[in-house]
């Protein structure tokens, strides 16, 4: 039919016409939610890619930052434009996200009237929240919307340069979707917070933010960004701009050097070591964590820095050194689940979760130093303490492990605690990020960038088992847990906590966070 009848003229059959809107017009309406995370899963990039870039050594695409201008072209806007949106762009090793929290609340709260765009990744349940207008995520109605208005621009459009790709990868497409989003929603702030790197990130194209940042700097990535502070601090430093204030936390020597020699180089206005938080000891963060105290730091003077651009002269603003009653609420109000976060159970009332993205050696020290101390991971009378682990393929998963003991050790020694390292953890299950039992992803949470082999084998998590057991010779085999998904892990949590209370502590990834409060059913409490 197909083959016959859409070939008839639509002069000579006028009916035709109608037909072909109507049907065209169904397609667009009937678009669902589902679709449009089916087409952008459709853009990652598969695990058999991955492995043969990390093989490759650090080597990033030359032609990034040109071929993500020329997909912003395609759906109809320049970079200029982009200035529009009043950017604060975010990059760092650990505390980025967080940093970006802080200061999407600061902002919001010291002008109520605006609209504040915030841009971050990953996403922990819904991918929708990674675009997010005034604190809340886009609504699937919203997402579909723009999804296919940069869907259809890219396919109307094709390429204009020989060899560029035809459509971008998922994250170079949220990003042009959450530009899309804010400037047709005329959002009068945006935070962005870079993916991975900052000189070749996607988010890198807006000529002249009002102000950048970078939190701390450590090894992560270091198959793309090299395998040194000092190198990965070149990559970070890419954010800095000609005429925009360039500002970061304290870092290591090597690190701060080549910082100030970026923002020298890409002529910054003036680079800035932010000073401590005013009044950190009094203020309650909204965050948990002592390295949150850094992050907010940042964020204070970014948007004290920010404010300054937007209501005063293009002077530089002397640093804040009392906080305003605005800028006091917003940090208390900061809210960014799956980070050093506590969640009651809905529903097994003996059963605590204790929430944390850790997937550097640096943020897992500091998720340690947040869940060992008294009223958290330490309680009269204890309760049974679980270990949720994984890592996703290229982290040193033995090495997080061992930070994991050591760091535990020595916060129990400092508190004075008889207990020893080896008993702190009664179960330890280690554990995909598959979502569900039957092998299936949640659609948002669906990742192509594990390998089959090691999903099939659970190559992964047998290695994180066996250094489990080198480490702590002594442990119960029974009780080191190998399991294929996030549900089996859940299931496993559910026949400990039958017989005692329970607190569990999920780390070492941002994904299985997110599995776990899907799985667990926390969402409608963590989110």
């Amino acid at each position: 039919m197909r083959g016959s009848f859409f070939f008839l003229s639509s002069h000579r059959f006028p009916s035709l016409l109608y037909l072909k809107r109507f049907l065209r017009c169904r397609t667009m309406s009937t678009r669902s939610y589902h679709d449009a995370i089916e087409h952008l899963n459709s853009l990652q990039t598969n695990a058999a890619a991955l492995e043969a870039a990390r093989a490759a050594g650090p080597r990033l695409n030359p032609n990034a930052i040109p071929e993500m201008i020329e997909f912003l072209e395609r759906i109809e806007y320049t970079c200029e434009d982009l200035n529009t949106l009043n950017v604060i762009h975010i990059t760092g090793t650990k505390g980025k996200g967080s940093a970006s929290a802080f200061t999407d609340s600061i902002l919001r709260h010291a002008k109520p009237n605006w609209k504040v765009g915030l841009y971050t990744s990953p996403h922990l349940v819904a991918v929708r929240e990674r675009i997010r207008i005034n604190g809340k995520p886009l609504s699937e109605e919203d997402f579909v919307k723009y999804f296919y208005d940069v869907w259809d621009r890219l396919n109307k459009n094709g390429p204009k340069t020989p060899d560029f790709p035809v459509m971008p990868n998922y994250f170079r497409y949220l990003t042009l979707m959450a530009f899309h989003a804010f400037m047709s929603e005329k959002v009068d702030a945006t935070i962005l917070e870079v993916g991975i790197g900052g000189a070749g990130d996607s988010t890198n194209i807006v000529p002249k933010p009002i102000v950048t940042g970078i939190t701390t700097l450590g090894l992560d990535h270091t198959a793309v960004l090299g395998k040194t502070i000092g190198a990965i601090a070149w990559q970070k430093g890419g954010i800095y701009k000609k005429g925009v204030p360039a500002l970061s936390v304290s870092q290591p020597e090597e690190g701060m050097e080549v910082l100030k020699k970026r923002a020298e180089e890409l002529q910054a206005a003036y680079f800035m070591e932010v000073p401590s938080l005013p009044g950190s000891g009094s203020i309650k963060l909204g965050l948990a964590g002592e390295h949150q105290i850094q992050n907010a730091a940042l964020a204070v003077q970014m948007a004290h820095t920010f404010l300054h651009s937007v209501d005063a002269s293009g002077l530089r603003p002397e640093p804040l050194l009392q906080l305003p009653e605005p800028f006091l609420a917003g940090l208390e109000c900061t809210r960014w689940p799956g980070r050093c976060q506590t969640v009651l159970d809905p529903k097994f009332q003996d059963t605590t979760w204790y929430l944390d993205g850790a997937h550097t050696a640096e943020s897992l020290s500091c998720c340690m130093q947040w869940f060992v101390q008294a009223g958290l991971g330490l309680k009269e009378p204890q309760s049974t303490r679980v270990l949720i682990f994984n890592c996703t393929s290229g982290r040193s998963g033995p090495a997080f492990l061992g930070t994991i003991l050591k760091k535990t050790k020595e916060l129990l020694l400092r508190q004075g605690r008889e207990e020893k390292v080896e008993n702190f953890f009664s179960h330890v299950i280690f554990c995909s990020n598959v979502t569900y039992a039957d092998g299936h992803f949640k659609g948002d949470l669906t990742s192509r960038a594990l390998s089959n082999a090691d999903l099939l084998h659970l190559t992964t998590q047998h290695e994180l088992a066996a250094t489990w057991s080198q480490l702590i010779p002594t442990f119960p085999s029974d009780a080191i847990h190998v399991l294929p998904s996030i549900e089996h892990a859940i299931q496993t949590v559910r026949r400990v906590s039958n017989a005692e209370r329970i607190d569990v502590l999920a780390t070492g990834s941002l994904h299985l966070v997110g599995g776990v409060i899907e799985v667990a059913g926390l969402a409608l409490v963590a989110l």
